[in-house]
C-alpha cells in the first residue's frame, strides 16, 4: 500500500512517510512502528475472529472501491499512519491518498482528509478499526489543542500523564504532540518520580529523594508535594522539579516563589479545562493533566463511498 499527498499539503502520511508530517510547530516525532504494527494486529484480530461474512457474501474477490475518509467536527487530526496500517493488514493493494498530515487543524467540515481505494472485502473489513483508532487519537489531538490554546502567553508547559488506555500508550502520547502538548515520561523508568505512596511508604518524602538520589543518581527526580512544607523539607534535599498535587491557586504561588532558581514547578490535580489559565498564571513551569488521555471525547470521522 503507497500513501500519496494529493493536495500538496504536508507531504506523505503513514507508516513510511509519518516521519514527513508536520504542523506550524514544526516536525512531530511519528509514534513507533513496532506499537502501531501491535495495536493494529491486536485490534483486526478482535474485530475479525471470525471473519466478514457480511461482505464476503455481498462482494466477488475481484470488486473494488474508492472510499472518502471524512472528519465531521472541527478539530486535529491525528492517526492517519494507524489508517494505512489497518488496511494494509487486510490487504496490501489498498492505496490510502492523504490530502493532510497528522497535526493539522480542521475548521471547514465536513472534510475529505484522504481517498482510500482497492478491493472492496478489504475496505469494509478494516473500515470501523481504522475509523476508531483515527477518532480515538483526532479526540485526544483535539482536547490537547484547546488545552495548548488556553495556556498561550503564560509560559508554562502542558503535560499529560500515564493515564492512558492499557496497551495504547505510545499512540495516545503521539495524539498528545500532535495537539501540541508535551510527553511526561513514557513509563516507570524514564525519570524518577516520588507519589503518595512512594512517600509514605518510604517514611516522607524528603527520605524518599534523598534515597533515589543515592541509588539512581544519573535519572532526573521529580517529587510530589501535597503542603507547602513538604515543598520546603524538599528543596532542602534538592530534587529537579516538584509536583505541586491538589493545591489552590494562592498555595501554588507561594510554592512557585518557594521554588524560583532551585527547582521547577509541575501542577497536577483538580485541573480543568475551565481553570487551566488560572492554574498556569500562578507562575508554574508545567501543568500535567491526565484527562488529554483519559477523557478526550473521540472525533467524529467517517468513511463513506465517493461518489
Amino acid at each position: 500500500m503507497t500513501v500519496t499527498d494529493t493536495a500538496g499539503a504536508a507531504g506523505a502520511v503513514g507508516a513510511a512517510g509519518a516521519a514527513g508530517a508536520r504542523s506550524s510547530r514544526g516536525p512531530i516525532r511519528p509514534p513507533d512502528p513496532d506499537a502501531v504494527a501491535r495495536v493494529v494486529a491486536s485490534a483486526l484480530a478482535e474485530d475479525l475472529a471470525q471473519g466478514d461474512p457480511t461482505s464476503d457474501g455481498l462482494f466477488s474477490p475481484e470488486a473494488t472501491a474508492t472510499m472518502s475518509l471524512l472528519v465531521k467536527e472541527p478539530g486535529v487530526v491525528c492517526g492517519l499512519p494507524l489508517v494505512e496500517a489497518v488496511f494494509a493488514a487486510v490487504d496490501d493493494r489498498v492505496v490510502v491518498r492523504a490530502s493532510i498530515a497528522d497535526g493539522a487543524q480542521i475548521a471547514a467540515v465536513p472534510t475529505e482528509i484522504a481517498r482510500i481505494t482497492g478491493p472492496t472485502r478489504a475496505l469494509l473489513a478494516g473500515e470501523r478499526t481504522a475509523l476508531n483508532l483515527l477518532g480515538r487519537l483526532s479526540g485526544i489531538a483535539t482536547l490537547t489543542a484547546r488545552c495548548v490554546a488556553e495556556l498561550e502567553g503564560t509560559g508554562a508547559t502542558l503535560l499529560d500523564t500515564r493515564k492512558t488506555t492499557a496497551g495504547l500508550r505510545d499512540l495516545e502520547k503521539y495524539a498528545v504532540r500532535c495537539g501540541g502538548g508535551t510527553n511526561h515520561r513514557f513509563n516507570l523508568g524514564a525519570a524518577l518520580l516520588v507519589k503518595d505512596n512512594h512517600k509514605r511508604l518510604a517514611g516522607g518524602v524528603a527520605a524518599a529523594a534523598v534515597r533515589l538520589r543515592e541509588t539512581h543518581p544519573e535519572l532526573s527526580l521529580e517529587v510530589e508535594a501535597e503542603t507547602l512544607d513538604e515543598v520546603r523539607d524538599v528543596l532542602g534535599v534538592g530534587v529537579d522539579r516538584i509536583l505541586l498535587d491538589n493545591m489552590s491557586t494562592a498555595e501554588l504561588r507561594e510554592a512557585v516563589a518557594l521554588c524560583a532558581g532551585r527547582a521547577r514547578t509541575e501542577a497536577s490535580g483538580g485541573i480543568t479545562l475551565s481553570n487551566l489559565r488560572e492554574v498556569a498564571e500562578t507562575g508554574v513551569d508545567f501543568v500535567s493533566l491526565g484527562a488529554l488521555t483519559h477523557s478526550a471525547r473521540g472525533l467524529d470521522v467517517s468513511l463513506e463511498v465517493a461518489e
